[in-house]
């Protein structure tokens, strides 16, 4: 199973970006994939998944709002579309996935997730 991360860079305060995960290597007619994001000298913390059957998407109440996780249909492809950044938004962000739907209480832990990315990191600053 490989998962391959793209997007991320260097964005002024109040800009946007777009991240995008895709895994291979194994197909699921159920899923969770999404992201968690590291700051230096920070506890990973969960940003944003994607249930699917149903189940839809779910944020952190710092992102909520600001932005929108999607997935291709028929696809093992989740992006992130990150809007009104700020330099508390600056951290390495890392896909997880995990082949099945998870219930919504263990979505927020990165233990429950199977599969990562080596992270692509996010810089908000001016």
């Amino acid at each position: 199973v490989q998962v391959e991360e793209s997007g991320g860079g260097l964005v002024q305060p109040g800009g946007s970006l777009r991240l995008s995960c895709a895994v291979s290597g194994r197909t699921s007619s159920s899923g969770t994939m999404g992201w968690f994001r590291q700051a230096p000298g920070e506890e990973r913390q969960f940003v944003a998944v994607f249930r699917w059957p149903s189940g839809g998407a779910h944020y952190a109440d710092a992102v909520r709002g600001r932005f929108t996780i999607s997935k291709d249909s028929g696809m093992h492809t989740v992006h992130l579309q990150m809007n009104t950044l700020g330099p508390g938004d600056t951290a390495v962000y890392y896909c997880a996935a995990v082949s099945s739907r998870l219930i919504l209480s263990r979505i927020y832990s990165g233990e429950n997730y199977d599969y990562w990315g080596r992270g692509t990191q996010v810089t908000v600053s001016s």
